[in-house]
């Protein structure tokens, strides 16, 4: 192995490490093992003290069955860890999609989250593998089944069941599917 896969290997072992601490000592809504992808920017000390909802996020047309969703898109560490934290509410077909470097298992939690929420965890293909309901505020946190999940959507609790989305059904964006959409595969 060259030095510099070395290199980039311990980058992702110590990035990762930093997310799940900072999400371990509930300071975020997520808790993962994944590294970030390429674009993501370095996680700072606000995300460890976050006291605020971010500001609103770029969003993405998600189309699920015959349903469409404006979904904000997370895909930075900073993104990521703090999530829907601190948000009062949601629209109605709003939603916020986690964007992971790579396929893992995953674990989210509610810690300062108010709205109550439905988690799907989706694999590379935009294939929704499992769908959790997230209670406010719960720091328990909700692991993946499988260990390939690349996309989580976070949607207003009971979202899916009302609107007849299941495990299995497929997410594309606006773009096509999620894959090409944030990796271009």
């Amino acid at each position: 192995m060259d030095q510099h896969m070395k290199t980039r290997r311990w980058y992702y072992f110590f990035w990762s490490l930093i997310v799940f601490s900072a999400a371990g000592c509930g300071q975020g809504t997520l808790v993962t093992t994944a590294a970030p992808d390429d674009s993501a920017a370095e996680p700072s000390e606000r995300v460890l003290h976050m006291d605020h909802a971010q500001p609103k996020l770029t969003t993405l047309k998600l189309y699920l069955a015959d349903k469409t969703v404006i979904a904000e898109v997370a895909k930075t560490i900073t993104e990521i860890a703090t999530g829907m934290m601190f948000r009062e509410s949601m629209g109605e077909n709003e939603g916020m999609l986690f964007v992971f470097g790579r396929p893992h298992q995953t674990s989210f939690y509610m810690k300062n989250t108010i709205v109550p929420l439905s988690g799907a965890y989706i694999d590379s293909e935009g294939k929704i593998l499992e769908i959790h309901k997230m209670e406010p505020h719960n720091q328990a946190g909700i692991p993946s089944k499988k260990d390939n999940i690349q996309f989580v959507l976070e949607m207003n609790q009971g979202w899916f069941e009302k609107n007849g989305i299941n495990v299995g059904t497929r997410i594309v964006s606006e773009r096509g599917p999620l894959g090409k959409t944030f990796f271009g595969r």
